[in-house]
């Protein structure tokens, strides 16, 4: 029987559309995680990374990739906070009885309404100013990142505020 050897595979999040990627890193290298590594279209500047394989399901990450995840993901959110708090300031209704802001897991409406009356009064200018301003909101960059492992890891959410939405699969069967 011939062995089959595996190549070294490493997963990764896009920092734009939390797409979960599969990439091939580079003979030699070794990677941490959580390091931001280049990935896009120009080979050259790739300096970690051989190849991108593609996009990958949730269910399909490593034991270790489902635990590491999340802390992946807060760090991402705190990196990009002015456009989490955009998120908190510019968030709209999805019907007259639902709020976008209503899907961050642990918000309630009556949360919800503290929000919208405190960005009336003047936009958020960070996490901390939310924070301090509507008390209820213990972590606003863990709701959001909650929030992006729920879109990713749930292939049957209705709405995507965060993340591209997954590859629809073709039915399997008979016809």
């Amino acid at each position: 029987m011939g062995g089959h050897r595996r190549e070294p595979t490493a997963y990764a999040v896009g920092d734009n559309q939390f797409t979960l990627l599969e990439l091939i890193p580079k003979p030699g290298v070794s990677l941490t995680i959580g390091e931001r590594v280049y990935i896009g279209k120009d080979v050259e500047k790739r300096d970690k990374i051989a190849k991108v394989k593609g996009r990958i399901d949730y269910a399909k990450l490593s034991a270790g990739a489902h635990g590491e995840l999340p802390y992946v993901l807060l760090e991402m959110v705190k990196a990009g906070e002015e456009r989490f708090v955009r998120f908190y300031n510019d968030a709209p209704p999805i019907t007259t009885r639902y709020h976008s802001l209503e899907l961050l897991p642990g918000l309630g409406k009556k949360t919800m309404l503290g929000i919208i009356e405190e960005r009336k009064k003047a936009p958020f200018g960070t996490f901390a100013d939310l924070k301090a301003r509507v008390p209820q909101v213990h972590a606003p960059d863990k709701l959001i990142a909650h929030r992006i492992e729920l879109e990713l890891s749930d292939p049957h959410q209705k709405y995507h505020i965060f993340t591209r939405p997954p590859v629809q699969q073709e039915n399997e069967g008979f016809a």
